[in-house]
């Protein structure tokens, strides 16, 4: 994971002082890339814990269309209990939209009925059929919706790009906290490309992620300055059932050969 490294790199190197909604602060560029080629390993960071059990979990909870924290979440990835309302509820966010987006059909009368539309089931369906398309997105960023979102995807559009057996994918991420936040985007993304991949008989190929306002928190320098220290170690690799798309479960997936260095503790900006 030296590409993770090389953006803290320049971001302490070359960022500027910016403020920002939470009121800590940060250092920040505008507009990065970094490139993870999964036939070289899982991109799981090696020098620092990453908590893939948490990774999956969140995954598994917008593939499964959810927006409250209660659906087998709150335990796992604690980190939406901050913008949840009382009752566990984030309102229509990345589950929603990549499973639900809100959507108008004519009736045989000829009138507007409201309709949803399966965002991650029509990307299979068109890798399956018309591979060549390059129109196999999702966006996450619904405009009319922004305002009833506890918070606005960060994550907003990803699209798939199939050539030689290969399943490429490209994220456009608008906010990038990188020391916690980016980790996480990375493997949970990268653990995507596998199940789609596996669905579609193809080989998880190039994680191309890219990056808006990318961040460091001022109250995470130090703790990225330790990471810079250390020594990135082997990829893992991720191991999951051969089973279809929908039918894949938490206990499905394993991460295998998993060396890293200690935890750092990264405060949540909210």
């Amino acid at each position: 994971m030296k590409q993770y490294l090389s953006l803290v790199k320049e971001i302490l190197e070359n960022g500027e002082k910016k403020e920002d909604r939470t009121g800590v602060g940060t250092i920040s560029i505008f507009g990065a890339q970094r490139k993870y080629d999964l036939r070289e390993g899982f991109p799981l960071l090696t020098t620092k814990k990453v908590l893939f059990p948490a990774v999956l979990r969140e995954l598994l909870w917008f593939l499964d269309g959810s927006t409250n924290i209660n659906n087998n979440l709150a335990e796992h990835t604690p980190i939406w209990n901050a913008w949840a309302d009382e009752d566990g509820e984030l309102g229509p966010v990345y589950g929603y939209q990549w499973r639900k987006w809100e959507s108008f059909t004519k009736n045989e009368e000829g009138e507007c009925e409201k309709s949803h539309l399966d965002q991650i089931q029509e990307v299979i369906d068109t890798i399956k059929t018309n591979p060549d398309s390059r129109r196999i997105l999702v966006s996450a960023w619904n405009v009319a919706d922004v305002p009833r979102m506890k918070l606005p995807p960060c994550h907003l559009l990803f699209q798939f790009y199939v050539v030689n057996g290969r399943l490429d994918c490209q994220l456009y991420q608008r906010s990038a906290d990188v020391a916690l936040g980016v980790p996480f985007n990375i493997a949970s993304y990268a653990t995507l490309m596998h199940m789609m991949a596996h669905e579609c008989d193809l080989e998880p190929g190039i994680f191309t992620h890219t990056t808006g306002d990318t961040h460091i928190y001022l109250n995470h320098v130090e703790g990225m300055k330790k990471q810079l220290t250390r020594t990135p170690g082997e990829l893992p690799t991720l191991k999951m059932a051969k089973k279809p798309f929908w039918e894949l479960k938490f206990e499905d997936f394993e991460i295998e050969n998993y060396k890293h260095d200690k935890f750092i503790k990264f405060p949540i900006a909210v």
